[in-house]
């Protein structure tokens, strides 16, 4: 076993192109360090609908160069037996992007040099910019594909692979396990063709026409003078935001200075990610100083946006569902047509705001590849701060353009002398207080997250924080609207609870809601209240349930 072990990481470092993770590599073959090598060539990082995400470092279980060639050329051989025309001047165009991450322009660069050699046409972004600008090129360009080099918010150590086909949408199965099987057909690096050069670097054009593109997100002649603080949380976005808003007129952001430009170690905070207690805590700082009318964050490769308000004497982080429902009000009243569409673990209150417009409503499973696809989609949405306001420019989630209609809402409601919190509380007198929460748990072991799977399935609750569960349902299995995910949905009198396994980090996700009857706007503070105690309750013996 020992010399097995041993016998793949030379053949690994062999192969390995990067001087880097082969003098890692080379270290830990040296130092004899088994446990090390053994947690690296266990297997293969699997190649999924999210592509591929993990921690950086040398073997076929880490993110790095060999990993990155042997996806593309996976990519590139699946491209091909797709029928795409390759080896001429028809050849078929993918568009690649990346963020500012450790190693992020290296991928990217393998990337083309791989499409390349493999007969198809490659075109690079100019330099790190915002995920939603890929997915914007993909179909701004007529590529076949794109892939963008980013693992989003996750942690410094971590990059990731995102791929997308020509429809500018993420991948979904069986477009998945296809490419895979294609990746796993490479047995060798040296049988994939690399070369220095033929590819393509693109220029500012297509940035400027996706800007061009986020006017469209705005009404004309709305107000345009809410004041914000924005944080780029170390990432790409602020460039692209900055210029969209200057465009569209708005006042210029108050910059988090220590966190606006890319720095792939994310220094100030310990998940990139709006969402983790303190990542906001320097924005909220700013914004004691400045007094803005919101303050607004995308996580480091900007798909994602953040919002907050001042609530009382502080600021306060708004719920990824608060936006949601707020984005869908301010379309509807705007006169927005088309389907309105979110993912199962997204509040009921947007099914609730489309009825009353007399709009489609659908829901997906988890995650923007399935939002993007449905049919005549105008709005999408789901509850980890991902928005798509603009599907016919950029058909995935895109911070940028969501910050803008956020700050056109917020605009529009200072003119009324009133804020995003007023119409707020609108919504919950018109549809009920719809309040939502997360029970998350993040674990080294992922067993744990498959034991508190399988002791869910075998001891189901029959009731949480007194609620009777009326339903249960095991989504492994699918229902007439959704296909099969690994998720469990308990419906109870006045609440839902879905349980799933993070599909890009070693999490397993509780999403909470419940609904609380509203009559007037004094009935406001006990419905508040009733939900907070309630949604704790759900938590509290949802976490005994789960054994953890």
């Amino acid at each position: 076993m020992h010399d097995d072990l041993i016998a793949q990481a030379k053949a690994w470092l062999a192969e390995d192109p990067d001087p880097d993770t082969r003098a890692e590599l080379a270290e830990l073959i040296e130092a004899n360090a088994t446990k090390e090598l053994a947690a690296r060539f266990a297997g293969t990082l699997q190649f999924g609908t999210a592509g591929l995400r993990g921690e950086l470092g040398a073997g076929p279980l880490r993110m790095n160069r060999s990993v990155v060639i042997r996806a593309a050329a996976g990519l590139a051989a699946y491209l091909k037996k797709q029928g795409v025309p390759h080896g001429d001047d028809t050849a078929g165009l993918v568009v690649i992007g990346y963020d500012a991450r450790h190693k992020s322009a290296d991928f990217a660069r393998d990337t083309a040099a791989v499409m390349t050699g493999a007969g198809l046409r490659a075109a690079v972004l100019p330099r790190p910019l915002p995920t939603p600008v890929l997915a914007f090129a993909i179909r701004h360009l007529g590529a076949v594909a794109g892939v963008e080099v980013t693992a989003s918010h996750n942690p410094p150590r971590d990059n990731g692979y995102k791929v997308y086909l020509g429809d500018g949408s993420q991948i979904v199965p069986p477009a998945d396990a296809e490419i895979a099987a294609e990746i796993d057909a490479i047995t060798t690096l040296t049988a994939v063709p690399r070369p220095d050069s033929g590819w393509q670097t693109l220029g500012d054009d297509v940035l400027d026409a996706y800007l061009a593109r986020t006017d469209a997100v705005l009404a004309e002649d709305s107000p345009r003078t809410a004041r914000t603080v924005y944080t780029a949380m170390h990432g790409v976005g602020k460039d692209p935001l900055l210029a969209a808003f200057a465009r569209a007129g708005f006042p210029e952001p108050v910059l988090v200075a220590e966190q606006a430009d890319p720095d792939p170690d994310f220094p100030t905070v310990a998940f990139p990610n709006p969402e983790e207690p303190g990542a906001m805590d320097l924005a909220f700082a700013r914004a004691r100083e400045t007094d803005p009318d919101l303050v607004i964050a995308n996580d480091p490769d900007a798909d994602r946006c953040a919002v907050a308000v001042k609530d009382g004497a502080d600021w306060r982080m708004l719920r990824g569902d608060e936006v949601g429902a707020l984005l869908a009000a301010h379309l509807v009243a705007r006169g927005a047509r088309g389907t309105f569409a979110e993912s199962i673990v997204s509040s009921a209150l947007l099914g609730s705001i489309a009825a009353r417009a007399g709009l489609p409503h659908e829901e997906t499973l988890t995650g923007f590849k399935w939002i993007a696809r449905v049919e005549g989609l105008r709005y999408g949405y789901e509850e980890a701060l991902g928005y798509c306001v603009d599907p016919d420019g950029v058909r995935d989630k895109d911070g940028i353009t969501a910050a803008l209609l956020i700050t056109e809402l917020a605009s529009q409601l200072k003119e009324q002398g009133r804020t995003l919190l007023d119409l707020l509380d609108d919504l919950a007198v018109e549809h009920g207080l719809h309040a939502t929460d997360q029970l998350s748990v993040r674990v080294q072991d992922l067993s744990l997250i498959a034991d508190a799977m399988r002791r869910l399935r075998e001891q189901p609750p029959t009731g949480l924080a007194g609620l009777t569960v009326t339903r249960t349902e095991d989504l492994t299995q699918g229902t007439e609207t959704l296909p099969p995910t690994d998720g469990l949905r308990y419906t109870l009198d006045g609440a839902r609870v879905i349980v799933r396994p993070s599909g890009t980090e070693p999490k397993l996700k509780c999403y909470l809601e419940v609904v609380v009857p509203v009559t007037t706007r004094e009935d406001l503070a006990p419905a508040h209240e009733k939900a907070k105690e309630l949604l704790t309750a759900i938590k509290e013996d949802l976490a005994t349930a789960l054994g953890i």
